[in-house]
């Protein structure tokens, strides 16, 4: 019987026929409606933008002329040049934010063509606050027009159909994140083991068959992504399903097991047809280090500012609620595995800590951390400071006096730390955080194994950009009290 993998010069024409036509067409219909969808908001917020300029800040002193026109054109093809129309084709998970800086770089651009055009497009000639004026406009009303444009296109087309080629494992956690991700619209149709052995250990994920059918299996399921998560199977074999699925017409997405020591900010170099991948080393150098302590301590000082009074109040309930103080003081680890006091607005009884040991059968996470959904500890005033997640603000104070950064790693007790070992504690290379991927993966619901995995990762991949789209996310997920 011949394999679905066998060479696509063996089939007759020399190549084989593509997913049913519906299924691809619906591919196809998906991807053209989300590239329509931002270049129309693309331009509309470029024509905004301009009248922003010259209406508002300049007072209609000017106008524009017909040339403007091609403002339109310009815009859709500079977007298109510096890729803001293909990433949604490659991408399982549809977000705004990660476009940022390629947005600010198009909006730049644009700002600077109609400033050195002026004279043909503008009755007249902008000023500087004008300029400035044109350029934040149009940032602000782009970035806007592709999230809400994002959210109508995903709303309106169908559930993207995924299969996960790999472990059952590997699939029930790709099915678990497919199913509780924002911006994520796709089905967990199966699994396709990558032999006829392992097709038998399901564990309770459903299974489809094995990589040796898969060409009928996405077929037959009207698959339009396949997630490869390889091990140490025949890479060839991997490989060839791989090209096999792209001739099919279908998306394939990687699991790349690498990525988790090497970071995602890894560099792609080239020498002489070789291509290499560019490890960036732990922690951060000096430079990188006063940076982000400088931005740490200018945020953190201004929140302290405009929150103190809410900071009075706060305390006043505390106080009227339960006996004790008003802070809650807790040994925490830090950078380079040295002690500090964490401060947290007190939520629980004032002898919280000797009855946790009588709560242990009731703790809802695994690996070492402690978390109960209706914690009989936390007081009236509690349940609303951790319901509105302002219970952390006090750790404004650790950042100030330098324990803590404003983003890193989650800070751990000494029980929990002493579970880490070995290369996981590479995680205290860079200052604890207030918030973190921890946070806007899912707080502490998430595993200790799985959290030192990420906190490892966050200080291999750091930027400055990095750390303000963290602090974005985190204001969607507290919102959303996700941290309950």
């Amino acid at each position: 019987m011949e394999s679905d993998l066998s060479p696509v010069w063996e089939h007759p024409a020399g190549r084989r026929p593509r997913v049913q036509s519906t299924r691809f067409l619906v591919i196809q219909s998906r991807d053209a409606l989300f590239r329509r969808a931002l270049a129309i908001v693309d331009v509309l917020g470029a024509y905004f933008g301009l009248l922003f300029a010259v209406l508002i800040v300049g007072h209609g002193t000017i106008e524009p002329r017909w040339p403007a026109a091609l403002i339109g054109p310009f815009v859709v093809l500079t977007s298109k040049a510096i890729g803001l129309y293909d990433r949604d084709q490659s991408t399982v998970r549809k977000t705004t934010l990660d476009e940022l800086p390629s947005i600010l770089y198009l909006s730049v651009f644009y700002t600077l063509a109609v400033w050195l055009s002026e004279g043909v497009i503008l009755d007249g000639w902008l000023t500087r606050p004008e300029v400035f004026g044109l350029a934040v406009a149009t940032f602000v009303s782009i970035t806007l027009g592709r999230a809400i444009a994002r959210s109508v296109v995903l709303a309106a087309t169908p559930s993207e159909r995924c299969v996960v080629l790999g472990s059952a494992e590997e699939a029930a956690k790709t099915a678990d994140k497919l199913g509780g991700s924002s911006g994520v619209k796709a089905t967990f149709v199966g699994r396709v083991a990558l032999s006829a052995e392992e097709a038998g250990n399901a564990n309770g994920t459903p299974t489809l068959g094995s990589i040796e059918s898969i060409g009928r299996l996405v077929a037959e399921h009207d698959v339009e992504r396949v997630i490869i998560a390889p091990d140490s199977h025949d890479q060839d074999e991997i490989l060839n399903a791989i090209r096999l699925v792209k001739a099919l017409g279908v998306k394939v997405s990687v699991l790349p097991r690498l990525l988790e020591v090497v970071g995602s900010s890894s560099t792609f170099d080239e020498v002489d047809g070789i291509t290499l991948l560019g490890v960036p080393q732990d922690g951060l150098s000096k430079s990188s280090a006063l940076l982000k302590r400088l931005m740490d301590v200018g945020i953190a000082s201004v929140l302290l500012v405009l929150l103190s009074p809410l900071f009075f109040l706060l305390a006043i309930a505390i106080k009227l609620d339960s006996r004790g103080p008003v802070f809650f003081r807790q040994k925490r680890i830090g950078r380079r595995g040295e002690q500090f006091e964490m401060f947290k607005f007190r939520s629980m009884v004032r002898d919280a800590e000797s009855i946790k040991d009588r709560l242990k059968d009731h703790n809802e996470v695994e690996g070492g951390l402690f978390k109960i959904t209706e914690d009989p500890r936390i007081t009236f005033t509690g349940r609303f400071l951790r319901r509105m997640s302002i219970d952390e603000l006090p750790q404004l104070i650790n950042v100030v006096t330098g324990h803590m950064s404003l983003v890193g790693p989650r800070p751990l007790v000494p029980d929990e730390d002493a579970l880490i070992e070995g290369w996981e504690r590479r995680r205290l290379a860079v200052q604890p955080g207030m918030t973190g991927l921890w946070q806007i993966f899912g707080s502490s619901r998430i595993p200790m194994h799985d959290m030192v995995k990420i906190d490892y990762l966050y200080g291999a991949n750091w930027s400055i950009w990095l750390d303000l789209k963290i602090l974005m996310r985190t204001v969607p997920y507290v919102l959303r009290r996700r941290g309950l």
